[in-house]
């Protein structure tokens, strides 16, 4: 794992904030209905930690989520009906920048799923990606930002 503050390190100080958003998408039935919110919360506190940002003041509350759940009928797998989980995340570029963290944390993610379902849904029908935004074009308050911007945000928190 990365020491904390280890993408902080990479920016001066600055004014701005960023945001981290996390899409959760699952079938109907994969988790127990209510439990979404704790899954939600357990994967972003996974993201900070293995960024070496757990309690940064900047990022900590601009780690966003949504969760999409979808009837079973309505969700494939092979072009096969059938129950998915889906962890998608949308980053800058400087995020997941190591494989220890893109292994470390989707494992994590991919664990907290599959006990979150009591161990019902199976960890190969648990998918995800991470997706970097182009330089430029993060959108937060209303700005769009590059990434020596969030990252100087990052850095201050």
């Amino acid at each position: 794992m990365t020491e904390p503050g280890s993408l902080s390190g990479h920016y001066p100080s600055a004014s701005s904030s960023t945001s981290m958003p996390l899409t959760l998408t699952l079938s109907e039935g994969v988790l127990p209905s209510g439990s979404e919110a704790l899954a939600v919360s357990r994967i972003c506190d996974s993201f900070l930690k293995w960024h070496g940002l757990s309690g940064n003041k900047a990022l900590t509350p601009n780690v966003l989520a949504s969760v999409h759940v979808i009837p079973a009928a309505l969700t494939f797998s092979g072009s096969t009906p059938g129950p998915i989980a889906v962890i998608e995340w949308r980053t800058p570029s400087f995020a997941f920048a190591s494989r220890e963290i893109q292994q470390g944390h989707l494992a994590e993610a991919v664990d907290i799923l599959h006990e979150a379902s009591g161990g019902r849904h199976p960890k190969d029908r648990i998918w995800g990606s991470v997706v970097h935004a182009l330089d430029g074009t993060w959108i937060v308050g209303g700005s769009a930002l590059t990434n020596a911007e969030l990252g100087q945000a990052i850095a201050q928190g």
